[in-house]
């Protein structure tokens, strides 16, 4: 087959990027046979999958994404001979004359609860097209049973139809013991001795549950050491934002800004805690991250939060800064359970596989 990829979302910062850059490498790590054509909107990115013999890179040029999307993709598939199209995010080709797959990442546009986590003009395109994705595409992938089971609810879609597949932490997510390692990133970034970490992004920080996280930090201030590193693309606005004091527990709270995924590892390596109540995600790659560095996590017991920890991490209400607070304190100040949860922890990571994950993205493929 010739199986082309959508991948104008390669370069977004964030889970959606993470995943389109690591299922392309696992695809073509594992599947000398057939033929891909990775489409980038982005000429910057050729070259990327250069080594493999059996991909072939085309940029797709278009004024937005809806074209590039809707009008140039379906006329680079025809032209390129493609089979079956894989996109790794939401949205396919209504134009497409070939076998079309798209991925879920959640639903939560779709749930009261949830909806103002997106910006209005976002949700009403979503809610109106993603019904008419779910009908065009050959087949559809979740990126979580929760997503799956909602999806199957609100569009009575067909039996089998939405198949879950887990995805997975980067290859380099393992702990980190040397020091000298350890130290160069703590350095460069000026963290502090002792920390607990969280991560988002400026842009999404109401559905991270940043207030709650600043509000269970200033009642944990104090009882610890350990002060609080919010990384992440501008999150420094947050300072201002939420009038964070520069003393007191203000004095404490840290922005090293955006980190590399390549030095992400060394934070949660040195990290005491990861502190992520978030309030909805289907799918949190930072939790896989840090199960397989072995560092104790703090999340929600909602959505795929719960899903994707399990038994490895304490569960608390994301609405609750106290539950949050006193869940902080346990963690940091009983060593024995700390450890109990990094083990656990470590243990859950095996779960979560690229190669796994690629090869049941592939099963899926080749199944149209």
């Amino acid at each position: 087959m010739r199986i082309g990829i959508m991948l104008r979302s390669i370069d977004e910062k964030g889970g959606i990027g993470v995943y389109s850059s690591y299922i392309t490498q696992e695809l073509l790590e594992i599947d000398r046979i057939n033929e891909y054509v990775l489409f980038y909107r982005n000429k910057g990115n050729l070259g990327r999958f250069e080594n493999y013999r059996q991909a072939t890179e085309r940029v797709v040029n278009a004024p937005n994404k809806a074209v590039w999307d809707q009008l140039m993709i379906p006329y680079a598939c025809w032209k390129e001979k493609v089979d079956v199209l894989f996109h790794p995010k939401f949205t396919v080709p209504l134009l497409a004359t070939c076998k079309t797959v798209m991925v879920l990442h959640g639903a939560g546009w779709f749930l009261v609860e949830h909806q103002n986590y997106w910006n209005r003009l976002d949700r009403k395109y979503v809610r109106l097209m993603m019904p008419i994705y779910c009908k065009k595409a050959s087949a559809v992938i979740s990126v979580s049973e929760i997503t799956t089971n909602a999806f199957n609810q609100i569009f009575n879609l067909p039996e089998g139809k939405v198949k879950t597949v887990y995805f997975a932490p980067g290859k380099q997510f393992k702990r980190i013991e040397d020091e000298g390692v350890l130290q160069k990133i703590r350095a460069e970034y000026d963290l502090p001795d002792k920390f607990i970490l969280t991560i988002t992004g400026y842009d999404r920080g109401p559905r991270k549950n940043i207030k709650g996280i600043l509000e269970a930090y200033k009642i944990h201030f104090g009882k610890t050491p350990h002060k609080l590193v919010i990384a992440g693309k501008d999150c420094d606005r947050f300072k201002e934002d939420f009038g964070i004091p520069d003393q007191g527990y203000g004095g404490d709270v840290v922005f090293p800004g955006w980190v590399d995924q390549k030095d992400l590892p060394a934070f949660y390596s040195m990290a005491d805690l990861f502190l992520y109540p978030s309030m909805v995600e289907a799918f949190p790659i930072p939790i896989t991250e840090a199960l397989a560095c072995g560092t104790p996590v703090v999340t929600s017991n909602a959505n795929g939060l719960r899903e994707i920890a399990g038994d490895a991490a304490l569960l608390v209400d994301p609405h609750k800064p106290e539950e949050i607070a006193g869940a902080m304190n346990r963690v940091l100040s009983d060593s024995t359970f700390q450890s109990d949860l990094s083990s656990k922890g470590l243990q859950r990571a095996q779960m979560f596989n690229w190669r796994k994950c690629a090869a049941e993205t592939l099963g899926i493929i080749e199944s149209l």
